[in-house]
């Protein structure tokens, strides 16, 4: 009982350090929309670029693109709802709400993306900067698929361990990707992480409350 007491103290805790960081960043930013450390952030990592970097962080990046986020998410939810994980299904499909969530910060933050010369846009995207909507989307997305696949185990241990370790792969992969496009700043993908990690987390607690009530109905 104390354990859990203590437990609770702490994911608190970490709850209010990120909503604090989230808020303190985007007023940052709306005060100072351009920084030092953003542009020299983006010169470190666009200095060494070939064809193949280019190739490997676009298709990196693509998952978060329409139809490509289309995709994984109507895919899953259609794979879990087949396959009779039909709560499931349920909320992988609402991992898209992080898109309006994100939509909607974009407009009233209305930070402008990166531009040449102060960097190399290798892939052109017009929409508001932060958060990165990239990296909310993987953190909620890929993210319940890795919590899915440690809580299922029914499923199969080979495809459990494939879905999570592809899914941590794009996760850690994302916000590299973003930046060497040119499509980002280093804020704006650490705002995105740090919402994507309260999405994650509110998402998460509906599902494993109701996961909760169902067992206890079960028993009764």
């Amino acid at each position: 009982m104390i354990f859990k007491k203590y437990q609770r103290q702490i994911v608190n805790f970490v709850l209010g350090s990120i909503s604090a960081g989230f808020v303190a960043l985007t007023i940052l930013i709306i005060i100072f929309p351009h920084s030092f450390v953003d542009l020299k952030f983006s010169q470190e990592m666009q200095e060494h670029q070939n064809p193949f970097l280019d190739a490997t962080m676009k298709t990196a990046s693509w998952f978060g693109y329409f139809p490509g986020s289309a995709i994984v998410v109507l895919g899953g939810t259609l794979l879990f709802f087949i396959f009779k994980y039909r709560r499931e299904a349920l909320y992988v499909f609402l991992t898209s709400l992080s898109g309006l969530v994100s939509s909607v910060i974009k407009l009233l933050v209305n930070r402008p993306r990166p531009t040449s010369p102060d960097v190399r846009i290798v892939q052109k995207v017009y929409e508001q900067s932060f958060p990165s909507g990239h990296v909310l989307f993987y953190i909620v997305f890929f993210g319940f698929l890795i919590v899915l696949m440690y809580q299922l185990k029914t499923i199969g241990k080979v495809i459990r361990i494939s879905v999570a370790s592809f899914s941590a792969l794009l996760i850690f992969a994302i916000p590299f990707s973003r930046i060497y496009l040119g499509a980002h700043w280093f804020t704006d993908v650490l705002g995105g992480f740090l919402l994507g990690m309260l999405c994650l987390y509110l998402l998460c607690i509906f599902y494993f409350r109701k996961t909760a009530a169902n067992k206890q109905k079960a028993k009764s």
